[in-house]
Protein backbone atom coordinates (compact mmCIF):
# COMPACT_ATOMS: atom_id res chain seq x y z
CA UNK A 1 0.00 0.00 0.00
CA UNK A 2 1.39 3.44 -1.03
CA UNK A 3 0.92 5.74 1.35
CA UNK A 4 1.62 10.00 1.20
CA UNK A 5 2.69 12.65 3.79
CA UNK A 6 -0.47 13.84 5.41
CA UNK A 7 -1.76 10.31 6.18
CA UNK A 8 -2.74 8.36 9.10
CA UNK A 9 -1.41 4.79 8.53
CA UNK A 10 -2.75 2.00 10.69
CA UNK A 11 -2.15 -2.11 10.88
CA UNK A 12 -5.03 -3.23 8.37
CA UNK A 13 -6.76 -4.44 6.88
CA UNK A 14 -10.17 -2.22 6.71
CA UNK A 15 -12.71 -3.60 9.17
CA UNK A 16 -9.67 -4.78 11.79
CA UNK A 17 -10.39 -2.96 15.57
CA UNK A 18 -7.56 -0.72 14.51
CA UNK A 19 -9.34 0.99 12.01
CA UNK A 20 -11.61 0.92 14.27
CA UNK A 21 -9.72 2.82 16.81
CA UNK A 22 -8.65 5.62 13.94
CA UNK A 23 -12.14 6.16 12.91
CA UNK A 24 -13.47 7.04 16.67
CA UNK A 25 -9.59 9.34 16.95
CA UNK A 26 -9.29 10.88 13.60
CA UNK A 27 -12.58 9.89 11.60
CA UNK A 28 -12.60 8.49 8.06
CA UNK A 29 -10.37 10.93 6.09
CA UNK A 30 -6.70 10.50 4.95
CA UNK A 31 -6.24 6.79 6.64
CA UNK A 32 -4.75 4.08 5.11
CA UNK A 33 -4.48 0.32 6.06
CA UNK A 34 -1.09 -1.05 5.73
CA UNK A 35 0.62 -4.60 6.89
CA UNK A 36 2.99 -4.22 9.86
CA UNK A 37 6.04 -4.13 7.72
CA UNK A 38 4.63 -1.61 5.47
CA UNK A 39 3.47 0.55 8.80
CA UNK A 40 6.65 0.57 10.02
CA UNK A 41 8.81 1.25 6.96
CA UNK A 42 5.94 4.18 5.89
CA UNK A 43 6.84 5.72 9.29
CA UNK A 44 10.06 5.52 9.35
CA UNK A 45 10.62 6.94 5.97
CA UNK A 46 7.92 10.19 7.18
CA UNK A 47 6.00 9.38 4.04
CA UNK A 48 3.31 9.29 6.71
CA UNK A 49 1.89 11.62 9.41
CA UNK A 50 0.86 9.31 11.87
CA UNK A 51 1.11 5.48 12.67
CA UNK A 52 -1.47 3.81 14.68
CA UNK A 53 -1.12 -0.01 16.02
CA UNK A 54 -2.26 -2.18 19.34
CA UNK A 55 0.81 -2.96 21.86
CA UNK A 56 -0.84 -3.89 25.04
CA UNK A 57 -3.88 -5.98 25.37
CA UNK A 58 -5.83 -6.34 29.07
CA UNK A 59 -5.70 -10.48 28.21
CA UNK A 60 -2.65 -11.47 26.48
CA UNK A 61 -0.49 -8.11 27.70
CA UNK A 62 2.49 -7.33 24.70
CA UNK A 63 1.31 -7.64 21.49
CA UNK A 64 3.75 -8.58 18.36
CA UNK A 65 3.84 -5.00 17.23
CA UNK A 66 5.39 -3.64 20.29
CA UNK A 67 8.81 -4.79 19.97
CA UNK A 68 9.24 -3.70 16.54
CA UNK A 69 8.35 -0.09 17.78
CA UNK A 70 10.84 -0.22 20.43
CA UNK A 71 13.64 -1.20 17.42
CA UNK A 72 13.07 2.34 15.73
CA UNK A 73 15.76 4.88 16.26
CA UNK A 74 13.76 8.02 16.37
CA UNK A 75 10.33 6.65 17.77
CA UNK A 76 7.87 9.36 19.13
CA UNK A 77 4.83 8.03 21.14
CA UNK A 78 1.84 11.32 20.92
CA UNK A 79 -0.90 9.40 21.87
CA UNK A 80 -2.41 6.52 23.56
CA UNK A 81 -6.09 5.06 23.10
CA UNK A 82 -7.11 2.22 25.22
CA UNK A 83 -10.78 0.76 24.41
CA UNK A 84 -12.71 -2.21 25.71
CA UNK A 85 -13.57 -4.66 22.30
CA UNK A 86 -17.25 -5.78 21.95
CA UNK A 87 -17.65 -8.83 19.58
CA UNK A 88 -20.35 -9.67 16.64
CA UNK A 89 -20.60 -13.03 14.43
CA UNK A 90 -20.49 -11.76 11.02
CA UNK A 91 -21.74 -13.89 7.86
CA UNK A 92 -22.72 -13.85 4.73
CA UNK A 93 -26.52 -12.78 4.18
CA UNK A 94 -28.50 -15.95 4.21
CA UNK A 95 -26.35 -17.65 6.43
CA UNK A 96 -28.12 -18.58 9.26
CA UNK A 97 -26.79 -19.42 13.09
CA UNK A 98 -26.85 -23.49 12.70
CA UNK A 99 -25.12 -23.54 9.37
CA UNK A 100 -21.74 -21.79 10.52
CA UNK A 101 -18.71 -25.00 10.35
CA UNK A 102 -16.44 -22.48 10.93
CA UNK A 103 -15.41 -19.62 13.11
CA UNK A 104 -12.87 -17.04 12.03
CA UNK A 105 -11.20 -14.34 14.14
CA UNK A 106 -7.82 -13.30 15.89
CA UNK A 107 -6.38 -15.45 19.00
CA UNK A 108 -7.10 -12.84 21.56
CA UNK A 109 -10.82 -12.52 20.21
CA UNK A 110 -11.54 -16.60 20.60
CA UNK A 111 -10.58 -15.87 24.45
CA UNK A 112 -13.25 -13.33 24.74
CA UNK A 113 -16.07 -15.29 23.09
CA UNK A 114 -14.79 -18.41 24.34
CA UNK A 115 -17.94 -19.44 26.46
CA UNK A 116 -20.13 -18.15 23.68
CA UNK A 117 -18.66 -20.69 20.96
CA UNK A 118 -18.60 -23.02 23.64
CA UNK A 119 -22.23 -22.97 24.75
CA UNK A 120 -24.06 -22.20 21.30
CA UNK A 121 -21.57 -23.20 18.54
CA UNK A 122 -19.64 -25.78 20.29
CA UNK A 123 -18.80 -28.28 17.49
CA UNK A 124 -17.71 -25.63 15.03
CA UNK A 125 -13.92 -25.37 13.78
CA UNK A 126 -12.50 -22.07 15.29
CA UNK A 127 -9.54 -20.73 12.94
CA UNK A 128 -7.28 -17.74 13.78
CA UNK A 129 -6.33 -15.36 11.65
CA UNK A 130 -4.02 -12.09 11.69
CA UNK A 131 -7.46 -9.37 12.27
CA UNK A 132 -10.53 -9.49 12.46
CA UNK A 133 -10.09 -7.81 9.04
CA UNK A 134 -8.43 -10.48 7.57
CA UNK A 135 -11.48 -13.14 9.15
CA UNK A 136 -14.33 -11.13 7.69
CA UNK A 137 -12.19 -10.65 3.94
CA UNK A 138 -12.48 -14.37 4.35
CA UNK A 139 -15.88 -14.66 5.06
CA UNK A 140 -17.16 -12.40 2.24
CA UNK A 141 -14.85 -14.50 -0.29
CA UNK A 142 -16.16 -17.95 0.72
CA UNK A 143 -18.55 -19.62 -1.43
CA UNK A 144 -20.75 -21.52 0.74
CA UNK A 145 -22.72 -20.69 3.49
CA UNK A 146 -20.41 -22.12 6.68
CA UNK A 147 -18.20 -19.43 7.45
CA UNK A 148 -18.48 -16.93 10.01
CA UNK A 149 -15.77 -14.32 11.26
CA UNK A 150 -15.50 -12.36 14.65
CA UNK A 151 -14.88 -8.65 15.41
CA UNK A 152 -16.17 -5.42 15.26
CA UNK A 153 -19.60 -4.88 13.98
CA UNK A 154 -18.70 -2.23 11.81
CA UNK A 155 -16.94 -4.69 9.47
CA UNK A 156 -20.21 -5.42 8.09
CA UNK A 157 -20.77 -2.40 6.51
CA UNK A 158 -17.36 -2.65 4.96
CA UNK A 159 -17.75 -6.32 3.81
CA UNK A 160 -21.15 -6.46 3.03
CA UNK A 161 -21.81 -9.08 5.49
CA UNK A 162 -24.70 -9.33 8.35
CA UNK A 163 -24.13 -9.32 12.07
CA UNK A 164 -25.84 -12.55 13.37
CA UNK A 165 -25.22 -12.10 16.66
CA UNK A 166 -23.55 -9.20 18.59
CA UNK A 167 -22.46 -8.68 21.95
CA UNK A 168 -21.24 -12.35 21.84
CA UNK A 169 -18.25 -11.68 24.15
CA UNK A 170 -18.61 -13.14 27.98
CA UNK A 171 -15.74 -12.19 29.43
CA UNK A 172 -12.32 -11.78 30.12
CA UNK A 173 -12.98 -8.44 28.65
CA UNK A 174 -10.43 -6.98 26.94
CA UNK A 175 -9.31 -4.08 27.06
CA UNK A 176 -6.65 -3.35 23.74
CA UNK A 177 -4.24 -0.32 24.34
CA UNK A 178 -2.80 1.59 21.07
CA UNK A 179 -0.09 4.14 20.29
CA UNK A 180 -0.29 6.97 18.30
CA UNK A 181 3.31 7.69 16.75
CA UNK A 182 3.98 10.73 14.88
CA UNK A 183 6.96 13.37 15.11
CA UNK A 184 6.71 15.76 18.46
CA UNK A 185 5.12 14.89 21.58
CA UNK A 186 2.06 17.72 22.70
CA UNK A 187 2.03 19.81 25.36
CA UNK A 188 2.02 18.95 28.95
CA UNK A 189 -1.67 19.37 30.21
CA UNK A 190 -2.58 18.40 33.92
CA UNK A 191 -2.43 14.95 33.39
CA UNK A 192 0.20 13.19 31.32
CA UNK A 193 2.24 10.21 30.80
CA UNK A 194 5.56 8.95 29.50
CA UNK A 195 7.25 6.06 27.97
CA UNK A 196 10.42 5.28 28.88
CA UNK A 197 13.13 2.73 27.72
CA UNK A 198 15.87 1.65 29.03
CA UNK A 199 18.44 -1.57 28.58
CA UNK A 200 20.26 -2.72 31.46
CA UNK A 201 21.95 -6.03 32.95
CA UNK A 202 20.31 -7.52 35.54
CA UNK A 203 22.46 -6.38 38.30
CA UNK A 204 21.73 -3.10 37.31
CA UNK A 205 17.59 -3.36 37.36
CA UNK A 206 17.45 -2.08 40.89
CA UNK A 207 19.56 0.48 40.92
CA UNK A 208 17.57 1.84 38.03
CA UNK A 209 14.27 1.50 39.47
CA UNK A 210 15.63 3.51 42.75
CA UNK A 211 16.61 6.51 40.24
CA UNK A 212 12.90 6.74 39.81
CA UNK A 213 12.43 6.72 43.99
CA UNK A 214 14.93 9.00 44.30
CA UNK A 215 14.04 12.08 42.12
CA UNK A 216 10.18 11.62 42.80
CA UNK A 217 8.78 10.08 39.69
CA UNK A 218 5.85 7.67 39.92
CA UNK A 219 6.16 4.56 37.56
CA UNK A 220 2.52 2.97 36.30
CA UNK A 221 3.95 0.31 34.56
CA UNK A 222 6.80 -1.78 33.74
CA UNK A 223 7.50 -4.49 31.01
CA UNK A 224 10.16 -6.70 30.74
CA UNK A 225 11.36 -7.01 26.87
CA UNK A 226 14.39 -8.93 25.50
CA UNK A 227 17.32 -7.07 24.66
CA UNK A 228 18.55 -9.54 22.26
CA UNK A 229 21.78 -9.56 23.06
CA UNK A 230 21.97 -11.62 25.94
CA UNK A 231 19.97 -13.46 29.13
CA UNK A 232 21.56 -11.23 31.74
CA UNK A 233 20.73 -8.07 29.87
CA UNK A 234 16.87 -6.69 29.47
CA UNK A 235 15.50 -3.78 27.96
CA UNK A 236 12.31 -2.46 29.87
CA UNK A 237 9.94 -0.39 29.12
CA UNK A 238 9.04 1.88 32.34
CA UNK A 239 5.51 4.04 31.84
CA UNK A 240 5.57 6.71 34.23
CA UNK A 241 3.12 10.02 35.47
CA UNK A 242 3.97 12.86 34.43
CA UNK A 243 5.43 14.89 30.76
CA UNK A 244 9.00 15.06 30.12
CA UNK A 245 9.39 18.41 30.86
CA UNK A 246 7.97 18.18 34.10
CA UNK A 247 11.06 19.09 37.00
CA UNK A 248 11.31 15.84 38.58
CA UNK A 249 11.44 13.78 35.32
CA UNK A 250 13.57 16.49 33.22
CA UNK A 251 15.64 15.80 36.16
CA UNK A 252 16.04 12.33 36.38
CA UNK A 253 16.51 12.06 32.42
CA UNK A 254 19.50 14.68 33.02
CA UNK A 255 20.77 12.33 35.36
CA UNK A 256 20.35 8.88 33.38
CA UNK A 257 20.94 9.36 30.09
CA UNK A 258 20.67 5.91 29.31
CA UNK A 259 17.10 6.38 29.69
CA UNK A 260 15.42 7.26 26.27
CA UNK A 261 12.15 8.95 25.94
CA UNK A 262 9.94 7.67 23.69
CA UNK A 263 7.15 10.02 24.07
CA UNK A 264 5.07 12.30 26.79
CA UNK A 265 1.50 12.57 25.95
CA UNK A 266 -2.12 12.54 27.88
CA UNK A 267 -2.81 9.96 29.54
CA UNK A 268 -6.25 7.70 29.18
CA UNK A 269 -6.00 5.53 31.61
Amino acid sequence: MTATAGQIGYLGPAGSWTHHACLELFGPSDLVPMSQDELIAAYRSDTIDLACLPIMTSLVGATPFLDPVLDLANVRIVAEYPKMLGYSLLARHGTRLEDVKEVLGHPVAFEEVKHWLDCRLPQVRRTATASSGAAAQTVVNSEALVKASIGPKFGAAIYGLASIVDGIEEGPHNVTRWWVLGRDSPSPTENDKTSLLATVRDADLASLLASFAGAGVQILTIYERPAKTGLDRHRYLIEVAGHEMMNSLAGLLCKRPDIRVLGSYPRRY
